[in-house]
């Protein structure tokens, strides 16, 4: 069985592979091809924190995976991610273990190569300014899958600790031939953005709809439970919104729940599964002025998706750790 560590996953895992990978693993569920259940989730007593486990199969890839992951979310700004697991490979058709694999550097480059995804179905073309709302890991991993999919010209980043979001320009900024700057507020960071990302570890709005411009994208990534929401019900009502899937946007995403719960829309407010815009089932966009949100969750077959190419390149190449169980 092949173990590869966080170092080796970046190795080997591109942005714009991963970019790749997405579209094929999207477009695949939506076309009836893997299995699915939502994931179990355990919320540890007393604290804001999580453990989960992620199974799948992909008849198309002929594999199954599990992802078992914790999130701790007052880890950011430590020397832990928020995200930490793995990711465990089974061949589909004879069910041996594979492989195990770094999650939370799968979790970093997949999630937000799946917004890149969204992004480059749903946003404007035109599309140069891009505001990112968290200062985290998926900050980071952010900035390099937007700026892959649309010719950004101006990033403006925020986060609670100004310091942070300082610290994520000086990182990113020598990487990209892009002008980059902090915002004081989230409304100054989203007044002027063609697309927004939240990544932040927030349980309660920090995104009002009122702050954002007509024909805006908005790619909403950090909340995961039904009691969590980073967007306002106006931000969300006001929208046109597609989803990862639509089961599990029903079931986990509190961005979408709560103002269900509210009253304020019902479940065909989600226009349709990303997937189904990169299958042609559905058109995605259709004005220029209308404001479009992609409510991202993480699916298992995300992971499957990268395990199944990581093993592949890793074996070819000869990169990990081999042992027998």
């Amino acid at each position: 069985m092949l173990i590869l560590n966080r170092r080796e996953v970046t190795q080997l895992l591109s942005m714009s592979t991963c970019i790749t990978l997405m579209e094929q693993a999207l477009a695949s569920l939506s076309r009836g091809e893997v299995m699915l259940p939502l994931r179990p989730v355990i919320s540890i007593p007393n604290s804001p924190n999580i453990f989960a486990v992620m199974p799948t199969y992909s008849a198309d890839l002929g594999a199954s995976a599990a992802k078992l992951i914790t999130v701790y979310p007052e880890n950011h700004g430590t020397a832990l991610d928020s995200h930490q697991g793995m990711v465990a490979l089974f061949d589909g058709t004879n069910g041996s273990p594979l492989a195990i694999m770094d999650a939370a550097s799968i979790t970093a480059i997949r999630t937000a190569a799946v917004s890149a995804v969204a992004t480059k179905l749903l946003a404007r073309p035109e599309s140069r300014t891009l505001a990112i709302l968290g200062a985290g890991v998926q900050g980071r991993s952010h900035v390099d899958a937007m700026l892959a999919v649309r010719k950004v010209e101006r990033v403006i980043l925020w986060s609670r600790t100004s310091a942070h979001a300082r610290s994520l320009m000086d990182d990113v900024s020598a990487a990209h031939d892009t002008r980059f700057e902090v915002a004081a507020s989230v409304e100054a960071a989203v007044c002027d953005a063609d697309v927004v990302c939240t990544v932040t570890a927030s349980r309660e709005p920090v995104l009002e709809g009122t702050w954002l411009r007509p024909g805006t994208h908005i790619n909403a990534v950090g909340a995961s439970i039904p009691t969590a929401r980073e967007l306002d019900t106006a931000a969300v009502a006001g929208a046109r919104v597609f989803v990862d899937r639509r089961e599990s946007a029903l079931n986990e995403a509190g961005d979408i729940l709560i103002p269900m719960k509210q009253g304020v829309f019902g479940p065909d407010h989600i226009v349709a599964e990303v997937g189904e815009v990169l299958i042609g089932a559905h058109p995605g966009r259709e004005t220029n002025d209308e404001i479009t949100l992609f409510k991202s969750l993480g699916l298992a077959v995300e992971d499957l998706a990268c395990a199944h190419y990581l093993h592949g390149v890793a074996s070819e190449g000869g990169v990990g750790t081999r042992v027998s169980i």
